[in-house]
């Protein structure tokens, strides 16, 4: 079996002028069944998803693995930030970033920091989310119970039971997401898929191959 290949792009986005990096998986063959795009926390970057193999790790179960930088951060620094850290971006800048790479409808992983881009996306564009992992987001207490009840997106929510702040508070919010399900990963803190990449990967694809 030929070995998955992890390449690098950038991709142009209106509202926040300079490009955004990425990083790309492929299956060794064939066409992937659908694309998931993994978005990161503050301290964080596409390098991480590279490190523990995710991208890998995913093309290897025949899906397009996208991974970017966010505005401002890891190699998109010069780019510029559509809100200040803490405040839902508009949906339309992750809309902008799928429809410039492509990718369909697509599965958004989102830790941390990326639920103020993760969660206006699966509100206002709702039709272009196949699925939603979010881990420990932020933002999840700027929308009311009945805009996530209205959500029937699959939805895995994942979080290590270390993380008593964001895990908790969020769980709390994402639970009123009718079509959820919940891992919780022991032992684990706030960046649980870095604690334990093993039960990470295993959740997600166990997830993603019932789509």
């Amino acid at each position: 079996m030929s070995a998955v290949e992890v390449t690098e792009g950038s991709v142009k986005v209106e509202m926040c002028g300079p490009p955004l990096f990425y990083r790309q998986a492929l299956p060794p063959s064939g066409e992937p069944r659908f694309t998931v795009l993994l978005l990161h926390g503050i301290r964080f970057s596409s390098e991480n998803w590279l490190q523990i193999r995710t991208l890998h790790t995913l093309a290897a179960a025949g899906l397009r693995a996208l991974a970017l930088d966010l505005p401002g951060l890891g190699q998109s620094k010069a780019a510029e930030a559509p809100a200040p850290v803490g405040q839902p971006a508009p949906g339309e800048f992750l809309r902008q970033v799928c429809e410039a790479l492509q990718t369909g409808p697509v599965v958004v992983i989102s830790p941390s920091l990326s639920g103020m881009y993760s969660l206006p996306f699966l509100f206002q564009h709702t039709q272009q989310v196949k699925a939603y992992i979010p881990v420990a987001p932020i933002c999840t207490d700027k929308f009311k119970a009945e805009q996530y009840a209205s959500i029937q997106v699959p939805t895995l929510i994942i979080y290590g039971d270390q993380d008593t702040q964001l895990g908790e508070v969020s769980l709390r919010n994402l639970s009123n997401l009718p079509n959820h399900r919940v891992v919780v990963m022991k032992g684990a803190g706030h960046p649980c898929y870095l604690d334990d990449p093993e039960t990470w990967h295993k959740s997600i694809l166990e997830f993603l191959q019932g789509l």
